[in-house]
């Protein structure tokens, strides 16, 4: 996959992430893709904060969107290879100190198959 299409992704992403569309956000998505995250380590301890599978990113992002309405992830950065994009995003809920995050996706066959955040 071109560099072009790894962004146009990634940027498909956000507008999906910050318009609170599920239903987007999903669709670029795997069936069995996996996502890790601290806020899902710290939330869902048992998960040990890897989930797998569109089912439990429903629930975890329909959680997300209801209990913070304000959510916004605002980019600052990509960097891409055929195969995966790094984001560096800040990430804005209203009353919370802004929180630079860096996350990864990787990417196949046009879908995520992989999402991985990395934060303080």
């Amino acid at each position: 996959m071109s560099n072009k299409t790894i962004l146009s992704i990634a940027n498909q992403w956000f507008d999906a992430f910050n318009e609170h569309n599920l239903e987007n956000l999903l669709a670029l998505y795997h069936d069995h893709a996996e996502h890790y995250s601290p806020k899902l380590k710290a939330r869902k301890p048992e998960t040990k904060g890897l989930i797998t599978g569109k089912p439990a990113l429903r629930a975890w992002w329909k959680d997300a969107f209801h209990r913070l309405p304000s959510l916004e992830y605002i980019p600052q950065n990509f960097i891409a290879n055929e195969s995966s994009v790094f984001m560096e995003y800040v990430r804005f809920v209203e009353g919370e100190e802004n929180l630079i995050v860096g996350e990864v996706l990787e990417i196949k066959d046009g879908l995520i198959v992989s999402s991985r955040v990395y934060h303080g």
